[in-house]
């Protein structure tokens, strides 16, 4: 059973097809759904015998139950049961007004509550013609003209290496129109109703695609007020969704050829090595998303370079392993150099040897083809950066977004609500004082315009926001403080089992980055959760920047805290043998490996970013929905004729079972942390591009399946660039340069070695490099009860034992104080990051300043059309005069404009309308 709200006059002749009866239409099979509101209907509609079946008593089984569990409580107590059916009847007079609205709004209205789905109510609604024209007039939508011209390189020269590559490229591309060159393009103009004859309206029913239509539909949703009812939110769709009268609000999938060409061409794992038709998903999901895959694209793209240059400098450390001078020295067994012990008490004296492996594995990430990537990187960032505001650009010009400017935005509903609560508080206090209720500005909506959240008002949400960010923070060292007491406990545990010093650093190292890897996916979706609480700004752009930025710090001080801490921190604060540094006066802080922590933290962030590329990113976007899908079959029974009988679902039913959108911010940040993590410590970790690039090959065929299968079609939201997240990616680029020159400066033995070939060195070579570096001890300095319980090391006692770190020898006048070479080093140490970072960041701005944000032939094209435009508006003011001259009237009109105004304007490079 349906109904029928709003229905033009229909042939009875005409009879819709079988795929227009089950595809996005009314159920005349004429009138397109726009858009679809759902609900819940209280007593599901008996179902018809043509849509019986164990299929469809399982949907109706699973999806009643919680129907009923909402409802058993009401039916055990009368009170609440008259209290739920007084809810219900709210919600429904509510739905009443709010479709009344709609209709008066010139919208046309369709409700299914007798479907195979029980217990849910479906509000189709289509937009006609003249209210297409009316709202696209409103908002200022750019559809292409009647005129055209063709596109040109800026030169000969550069259409040529164009045409080169494009055909070198062939095999790359998808197979879609839109993939390829446009040579002709249509000029675009802000649609009017009153210049309808500039526009190509042979086929009205194609001239607004889907995506246009949805928006225009949305739009009107979200101004159309509830105006009689006591809850007057402004944003009244958002209002009625949150209070629950609308369960759900989604555009339809399109089952034209769009959709499968997205699947065939882009959604498939067998074309990763295709270019995506970022075209055609713009002409499908809009400019926003549209967007955020190109930019994912780019970067990819980009990844390429930087993992064949990070190849190269790992396959360098490979090839020189067996000439590195220092590794040899600490693997030769003739170097007899017995160690102090690692802890107090269990653990002996061991020989320098035993750091064989790690020493050697060091050389890998730490040689002298480490400064070179670093700076390539540095370099790599900023290229990646300019290549992406040009490819913007681009695409700015090819979707017609060159002159768009973001619409004034509603207040959100929480925003609102907060200033009704005040707006009750104002008025209940002038009723207590004896003084009249203040009056509203607003007729329509006379709850706004009374009073506005003033600092007073906002102060307790700051104040909490404040406490729980610095909470959360604090949160965050005290679990990196968990893991570093973990490392030092099991270190003393597994020494007491006389196990080799090797198996209990790679143990320890291992289960520590597994410990960490598990706690950043926890706390990440425990901040995620708690950032948005703590967010209730003013306007949706607002509320997003915001929510993005608390979101961003927080989880980038979740994964980058155990990292920062190996890098700069760990081997530092430790002290010396016999004057230790204690945590709760009873741990010792745990050392670096002889080789210097670099290893450390080259396992850490290869664990942690392999850890959340295989768990957080793909497990659970692949393994979460398809354990969802298997629980929905194995409550429905579902087999292979239930299956069949699937297909008979209509289109708006079949959405209505995929998972919500929940925007892109998810999906930024995911490709935001691994930016991070690519470009911050690629000095530790040279492979870090190359398994970016390995998980983004599959990360954008996963997400593109994601859309094209598993979700809900998203609003085609309009935008021009990728908003904050690309001065987060300025950002992030920017600090990646001081990190890497501290991590080559203080993490690494790169400056002692360069200071010990040019100023100890007897011969200019490392030779000696190992000694020169190690201080001596007399174990007869140990505090009481901190000195091995086994003074002998094999048949020797043990008097003089050697510890990393450049101090005076116990028998010189300063004994254990730092050494002249530790304030050489020092200095060079801190001369370097000053260069470095300088050096850098000066070749990035110059960079930076030689590549144009705007591609020149970009800028060719924009005048072109410009010019194009002023000559089209002439010869229509010509035309003009002519009829007024032949026909005797006054030329004077009041939106007419002049040839001298249209050549001012031209000047001005904007618009003449």
């Amino acid at each position: 059973m349906y109904c029928i709200i709003q229905l033009q006059t229909i042939d009875n002749v005409w009879e819709p097809s079988q795929a227009r009866k089950l595809g996005p239409y009314f159920h005349d099979g004429r009138r397109r759904i726009d858009y679809v509101l759902t609900y819940t209907v209280q007593k599901p509609v008996s179902m018809s015998p043509t849509s019986s079946g164990s299929f469809v008593r399982g949907l109706r089984q699973s999806l009643s139950r919680s129907l009923r569990r909402s409802t058993s409580s009401a039916q055990d107590d009368p009170e609440n049961a008259s209290e739920l059916g007084c809810q219900e009847d709210v919600k429904r007079v509510r739905r009443e007004e709010f479709e009344d609205n709609l209709m008066e709004m010139g919208l046309e209205l369709e409700k299914d509550e007798g479907t195979k789905i029980p217990g849910v109510g479906f509000l189709k609604i289509h937009a006609p013609w003249d209210i297409l024209c009316r709202e696209a007039e409103f908002m200022k939508l750019k559809m292409p003209t009647k005129k055209v011209y063709e596109v040109k390189s800026a030169s000969n020269f550069m259409e040529k290496i164009s045409q080169f590559f494009n055909k070198m490229t062939k095999p790359l591309q998808p197979n879609v129109e839109d993939s390829k060159m446009e040579t002709i393009k249509h000029l675009s103009y802000p649609f009017s109703r009153e210049k309808q004859h500039l526009f190509d309206l042979s086929d009205k029913d194609s001239f607004f695609n889907s995506k246009n239509r949805s928006l225009i539909v949305h739009g009107v949703l979200k101004r159309t007020k509830c105006v009689r009812g006591k809850h007057n939110v402004g944003k009244c769709l958002i209002s009625l969704l949150g209070n629950g009268v609308y369960t759900s609000a989604y555009p339809l999938h399109d089952v034209s050829n769009t959709s499968l060409l997205l699947y065939d061409e882009w959604a498939r794992y067998s074309i990763f090595y295709k270019y995506q038709p970022i075209g055609l998903i713009r002409k499908y999901f809009g400019e926003k998303v549209g967007l955020y895959f190109a930019w994912l694209g780019v970067y990819t793209q980009m990844l390429i370079p930087a993992s064949i240059v990070g190849v190269i400098v790992f396959l360098y450390g490979c090839a020189t392993l067996d000439d590195n001078i220092p590794s040899m020295e600490i693997c030769d067994p003739r170097n007899n150099i017995t160690m102090c012990p690692l802890c107090d008490r269990v653990c002996n004296y061991w020989k320098l040897v035993a750091a064989c492996g790690t020493a050697r594995a060091s050389h890998l990430f730490d040689n002298s083809a480490t400064v070179f990537f670093s700076i390539f990187m540095a370099l790599w960032a900023t290229m990646f950066m300019e290549h992406w505001k040009r490819r913007q650009m681009r695409l700015n010009y090819i979707w017609d977004l060159t002159t768009f400017e973001e619409e004034e935005e509603h207040p959100r509903a929480e925003y609102e609500f907060r200033t009704m609560q005040k707006s009750v508080r104002v008025d209940s206090r002038r009723e207590r004082r004896g003084k009249p209720k203040k009056k509203s500005l607003n007729p329509i909506c006379p709850l706004f315009q009374t009073v506005k959240l003033t600092c007073t008002d906002r102060m307790p949400a700051y104040m909490t926001t404040l406490v729980m960010m610095c909470f959360m923070i604090c949160a965050t060292f005290v679990v990196v403080l968990g893991v570093v007491l973990y490392r030092i406990a099991i270190m003393t545990a597994l020494q007491l089992t006389q196990t080799p010093a090797t198996n209990v650093r790679a143990t320890v190292k291992t289960t520590a980055a597994i410990i960490n890897l598990i706690i950043i996916i926890i706390l990440d979706e425990v901040y995620g959760a708690l950032a948005r609480w703590l967010t209730v700004p003013k306007t949706d752009k607002s509320f997003e920047e915001r929510l993005i930025i608390k979101s961003f710090i927080l989880k980038f001080l979740n994964s980058f805290t155990p990292i920062v801490y190996l890098a700069f921190f760990r081997g530092r604060l430790v002290g010396r043998p016999g004057s230790y540094i204690y945590v709760l006066s009873s741990f010792r802080m745990e050392e670096c490996a002889h080789a210097g922590c670099l290893m450390e933290l080259c396992i850490q962030l290869c664990i942690t970013m392999l850890g959340k590329q295989l768990i957080q990113n793909n497990l659970f976007e692949i393994g979460i929905p398809k354990l969802k899908k298997m629980l929905r079959r194995r409550k429905t029974g579902m087999d292979t004729q239930e299956e069949e009988l699937e297909k008979k679902l209509r289109r708006h039913e079949k959405d209505h079972f995929l998972g919500p959108f929940i925007g892109l911010s998810p999906e930024y940040m995911e490709m935001i942390m691994q930016f991070g993590m690519v470009t911050l410590f690629v000095a530790s970790f040279p492979l870090a591009p190359l398994f970016a690039l390995l998980n983004n090959v599959i990360e954008i065929r996963l997400d593109a399946k994601k859309f094209v299968k598993e979700l809900r079609r998203p609003l085609a939201a309009r935008a021009k660039n990728i908003g904050i997240w690309y001065t987060l990616l300025r950002g992030i680029s920017k600090v990646a340069v001081i990190v890497n020159a501290f991590v080559i400066s203080f993490t690494s033995d790169f400056i002692p070695r360069l200071v010990y070939q040019y100023m100890y060195s007897p011969d200019g070579t490392l030779h000696g490099f190992v000694d020169h570096q190690l201080s001596f001890f007399n174990v007869s300095h140990f505090r009481p009860g901190t000195e091995p319980l086994e003074p002998m090391l094999g048949n020797q006692k043990v008097e003089v034992c050697r510890y990393k770190d450049y101090r005076d020898s116990p028998w010189s006048d300063t004994p254990y104080d730092f050494s002249r070479e530790f304030w050489c080093i020092l200095a060079a140490r801190l001369a370097f990051v000053i260069v470095f970072q300088n050096v850098v960041m000066l070749m990035s701005d110059f960079v930076d300043w030689l590549i144009p944000d705007i591609p020149k032939e970009i800028n060719v094209q924009m005048q072109k059309e410009r010019t194009l435009f002023v000559e089209m508006f002439m010869k229509e003011e010509q035309g003009k005069r002519i009829l007024w001259n032949n026909q005797g009237e006054s030329p004077c009109q009041p939106r007419s404009l002049g040839a001298p105004t249209l050549w001012r304007l031209w000047r001005l490079k904007v618009e003449p309308f």
